[in-house]
């Protein structure tokens, strides 16, 4: 038999236990993902991709059913199967990137220290159609003469109190370079290419910036590029956050050496390092496409 009194507080201990139990339970992470596209059709639209003109998903994607193609059919090429696009998220202060890069066979350089141009970060400080060459702030991750490249450009604020901070104009154009020491890009196989980007902070009672802004990429999950004593904005911009992804592979006129093609794959913005995909997913996928 179970007295009443009894009854009453064994009652009070299981709700309390079941209340805690679902509180547990409900509990949801802190999402660190602020979009990702896998190609696997060409309904980006639909996705919130935006400024595209024409898209092109072929087969042959390092996992799932397609990737993006962009193809310069000759070396006077001044367009591609896929036209440029655009994406815009939650504003913040640090962003990580993961996307998988093919080169096609024979891939050259154009030996002039710069392009392609590849994918970018833009910020609130400018509109959403702003164009990356010249803004308050604009991220690079790119390969260049075979190196993973990142690179700063704030060519906009040469006019503003405190000026430029990625380096002197020259010819019309800023820009810092943080990039590996070895070439990494020198086949036609799938890899896996990461970068981190954090603001440094201000010291707005000295009106100064603090060097603490970070800088770091990754080539097939080994860390390649580090930087933490960046200074990547002035305190002309306190509430500066990252916002606008831009991805628009491009050859400067003359430059493409000939025709050829790359392809990219399996992207991931978030504000946590996403790392690369598991390595079953990806043997699965070659071992896929060898049959």
């Amino acid at each position: 038999m179970i007295r009443k009194g009894v009854l009453v507080l064994c009652t009070g201990i299981a709700v309390c236990v079941l209340l805690l139990g679902n509180s547990i339970a409900g509990e949801s992470k802190p999402c660190t993902t602020l979009f990702r596209e896998s190609f696997n059709d060409a309904k980006l639209k639909d996705r919130k991709w935006y400024d595209m003109t024409r898209i092109r998903i072929v087969g042959g994607a390092v996992a799932g059913k397609g990737c993006i193609e962009y193809d310069w059919p000759d070396k006077n090429s001044k367009g591609t199967a896929s036209s440029s696009m655009r994406y815009l998220f939650k504003p913040t202060d640090e962003i990580y990137i993961r996307f998988y890069l093919k080169l096609s066979k024979g891939w050259a350089w154009t030996l002039r220290n710069y392009h392609p141009h590849l994918t970018h970060f833009l910020t609130t400080e400018n509109p959403k159609w702003h164009g990356p060459a010249a803004s308050h702030l604009t991220l690079y991750i790119e390969p260049v003469n075979g190196k993973l490249r990142l690179a700063a450009q704030d060519i906009q604020n040469k006019d503003m109190p405190h000026g430029l901070t990625q380096g002197p104009l020259k010819g019309g154009y800023n820009g810092k370079f943080y990039e590996c020491r070895e070439v990494l890009f020198k086949d036609d196989m799938w890899h896996c290419v990461e970068a981190h980007f954090k603001l440094n902070t201000l010291d707005l009672s000295k009106d100064r910036p603090n060097r603490d802004g970070i800088v770091r990429g990754w080539f097939d999950g080994k860390l390649v590029v580090e930087y933490t004593d960046v200074i990547l904005r002035s305190t002309d911009f306190p509430k500066m956050k990252f916002n606008h992804f831009l991805m628009a592979p491009y050859f400067g006129p003359g430059l493409l050496p000939h025709a050829q093609k790359l392809w990219i794959d399996e992207l991931v913005v978030g504000t946590k390092r996403i790392g690369p995909l598991p390595n079953k997913k990806v043997s699965a996928r070659k071992k896929a496409l060898k049959e």
